[in-house]
């Protein structure tokens, strides 16, 4: 019972506030303007103008739009790049050179495209004969690969006692696959840092 008495208190109450504030238009009545302060009922807006979109919009603040046009400089900065840093436009080589073994083009100072695919299928080949032959076990001997018609060279005493593993190639050896590459230099280290110069006769 005297929870009811209490809400209907309160809604009386608020009822009563809104009205004295507000009034019945929805604005405070003109009793309550401060004295030397425009009245807020005189000068207040039509509710036409009040939610109107050019009031809403306004210069674009609330809005992620920009608001100054970019310059023709920065527009073609970012479409061209600049020359010193970043140029986007293909430019033409002019650092290519034709291989002296194929004849295809590559650029200078790397090594021919063409010709390095034949080393790579032939290394690959190799690869698998090696692996076919002695498996993925540890290696403690050198490893010789002989082609077809190649025989294992003979030490300085002329035996043939070397602890070597040989694969055998059943192919013959490709013309521009110099069997040079396979032997250990015969250069012995130096001993001195000193560099003697050169073609002084």
């Amino acid at each position: 019972m005297s929870r009811n008495i209490y809400q209907s208190l309160n809604s009386f109450l608020n009822r009563l506030e809104r009205f004295i504030f507000f009034g019945h238009r929805g604005q405070p009545p003109l009793e309550l303007a401060l004295v030397g302060m425009p009245s807020v009922g005189l000068n207040a807006p039509n509710k036409s103008d009040r939610f109107s979109l050019k009031n809403l919009l306004g210069d674009g603040i609330l809005w992620a739009v920009p608001k100054h046009r970019r310059t023709i400089e920065k527009r073609l900065n970012r479409k061209f790049g600049l020359p010193g840093y970043n140029w986007k436009p293909l430019v033409a080589k002019t650092n290519l050179r034709s291989c002296n073994q194929c004849g295809h083009d590559h650029e200078l100072g790397v090594l021919c495209p063409h010709c390095y695919k034949k080393v790579e299928q032939e290394t690959r080949l190799m690869q698998e004969k090696i692996e076919q032959k002695l498996g993925l076990e540890p290696i403690e001997h050198e490893v010789v690969v002989l082609y077809q018609g190649e025989q294992l060279e003979k030490n300085e005493n002329g035996s043939n006692d070397r602890k070597v593993r040989v694969v055998e190639m059943e192919k013959p050896r490709p013309v521009w696959f110099s069997k040079n590459l396979m032997q250990k230099t015969t250069a012995q280290p130096a001993d001195t840092k000193e560099v003697k110069p050169s073609n002084l006769g």
